[in-house]
């Protein structure tokens, strides 16, 4: 494989080969591969079954995998056994989940994204100085579902630019807009842009809320689509940052996209003609996917692949205090690890 900063770099007029643009970075961020270990190293320690509230983050494989391992995922927290073990997802929950595994007396493991946490906490800053708090974002989404249940009475939700005319607040001196953390940045910032037309007084929260991952796998996006026939994009189709990608790399140039959770379903069809197919991955994707889909465009002639990289990753979260605790109480390592021998994804998922 070879590599390069910029598409610009990567590109060749005069190249004539079928070739793979395969962007840099992409798959697991930070919180999502905090999440999965979580519910990995529970198992070790606790023994399944392990309950997980909702979907630990939103990939098909993932959920899949830690299923055969013993981890039960449920939609309703009074759907774990009183006493039990329970984990919640990478997107957070509102105040009252928490309520509600403490009447049920569980152990709970918050797997919540820390990038998600800190917008939790700007909603209840902003409501607790009575702001009306103008949430872009995604009926219905779990992230939205949480952040809103901190402050009910203070959030609007916001879903897109035409949804601006219909908004109404208390007093346009006080408002503050906040995001849900995997949005298309060029949508928020044109909602944005939109609401401090109608209330120029809106105040930005104090940093991104769209978080660092789902911008960089953006960006790279944005750089490799200009030369792309095809977009291939692995991810599930409840992941909202995986759409997302899909939808900017038509934005920016790409002539064709799509969203997939295994190579097996690539159409064929969408291949013809094509010279250059750009491949990237959401956030929540292990890197084996996107290996099997590199494999099937090998197959098919591509088999030159060049890395776009748009940016450097290297946060890394630590592990849910809760967990660090127990693991360090047995005497195990409580560090941000993958055990070898305990995922199919062994050496592949970063």
């Amino acid at each position: 494989m070879t590599t390069s900063a910029s598409t610009s770099a990567a590109s060749d007029a005069g190249q004539s080969t079928k070739r793979v643009l395969l962007a840099a970075p992409r798959g697991y961020c930070a919180g999502v591969d905090r999440a999965v270990v979580s519910v990995e190293r529970a198992l070790e320690l606790y023994g399944p079954p392990v309950y997980v509230r909702k979907e630990i983050v939103h990939n098909k494989h993932v959920v899949t995998t830690l299923e055969k391992r013993g981890a039960v995922f449920v939609e309703e927290t009074d759907e774990v056994p009183e006493g039990a073990t329970v984990v919640f997802s990478a997107h957070g929950v509102a105040p009252v989940v928490h309520d509600e595994a403490k009447a049920l007396s569980l152990k709970t493991i918050d797997a919540t994204c820390p990038l998600v946490t800190k917008v939790h906490r700007e909603a209840v800053r902003f409501a607790d100085g009575d702001y009306d708090i103008l949430l872009i974002g995604h009926e219905g989404h779990e992230e939205v579902i949480g952040t809103s249940g901190e402050a009910p009475e203070n959030i609007t939700l916001v879903e897109s630019p035409d949804d601006v005319a219909n908004v109404e607040v208390r007093n346009p001196d006080k408002v503050v807009w906040l995001s849900q953390t995997t949005l298309s940045v060029d949508e928020t910032m044109e909602t944005v842009r939109r609401l401090r037309e109608k209330f120029p007084a809106l105040q930005d929260p104090p940093s991104d809320d769209i978080c660092y991952a789902t911008q960089n796998r953006q960006l790279a996006v944005k750089q490799m689509s200009p030369d792309c026939d095809l977009m291939l994009v692995v991810g599930s189709r409840n992941s909202s940052n995986s759409v997302r990608l899909v939808e900017v790399a038509i934005d920016h140039g790409a002539q064709d996209g799509h969203l997939v959770d295994y190579a097996d379903e690539i159409d064929e069809a969408w291949l013809e003609g094509v010279r250059t197919v750009g491949v990237t991955s959401g956030a929540s994707v292990p890197e084996i996917l996107v290996r099997g889909v590199l494999d099937y465009l090998a197959e098919r002639g591509y088999a030159d692949v060049t890395a776009v990289r748009a940016a450097e990753e290297s946060l890394i979260f630590s592990l849910p205090k809760e967990l660090r605790k127990d693991l360090k109480s047995a005497g195990m390592d409580d560090k941000m690890k993958h055990d070898a021998a305990s995922t199919e994804d062994a050496g592949q998922l970063h």
